[in-house]
């Protein structure tokens, strides 16, 4: 789904474990890593894309995690201009994200990369919590240092520092989720 102003809906997803570490993943047959993610179809919700995506991407099922928290309004980012599929209609010019933060409470023998014929991901780590900005493509880095700001009160209690390098504004706080 592109919006009127060119914005792909997608989720995105931050899986934590006991440690507070956090999924990251190396996109299949390259040397790039990043958050799972994925769009959002037609008529299917935040939530339903987020299951979606969580089962198509890394192997999960809802059983296999606790949904903690979510950003509470849009994210987006730009695509470079080299990026952009300008012959493909509708034209797509970025990505407008929510996303989630989940607590895995299944076994890491649940996550499984190669369940769908679409494989995205060829392995994965548990990294420290704001390792994504270091390491993910210089396009996303803003709109990650954005989100894990936004869900890192939740997952620290409040017990966190921001490194210095991210200490700019913070533009969103995370909304904790009950089950």
């Amino acid at each position: 789904m592109i919006d009127k102003e060119g914005y792909r809906a997608n989720v995105g997803i931050v899986i934590t474990n006991d440690k507070k570490q956090i999924l990251l993943a190396k996109r299949r047959q390259q040397d790039s890593w990043q958050l799972p993610q994925g769009g959002i179809n037609e008529n299917e919700t935040e939530l339903e894309a987020l299951f979606r995506e969580l089962n198509e991407e890394v192997g999960l099922l809802p059983e296999h995690v606790d949904l903690i928290a979510k950003t509470p309004k849009w994210l987006r980012y730009d695509l470079p201009d080299e990026r952009i599929r300008r012959r493909k209609k509708p034209i797509c010019v970025g990505q407008k994200q929510v996303w989630f933060l989940l607590k895995l409470t299944g076994k890491e023998s649940n996550i499984k990369l190669d369940t769908h014929t679409s494989v995205e991901f060829d392995d994965w780590q548990w990294v420290d919590y704001w390792h994504p900005i270091e390491v993910v493509i210089d396009f996303k880095k803003p709109i990650y240092e954005d989100m894990l700001k936004s869900l890192a009160p939740v997952l620290f209690d409040n017990q966190h520092k921001v490194p210095a390098q991210y200490s700019r504004s913070l533009k969103c706080v995370a909304i904790t989720l009950n089950k």
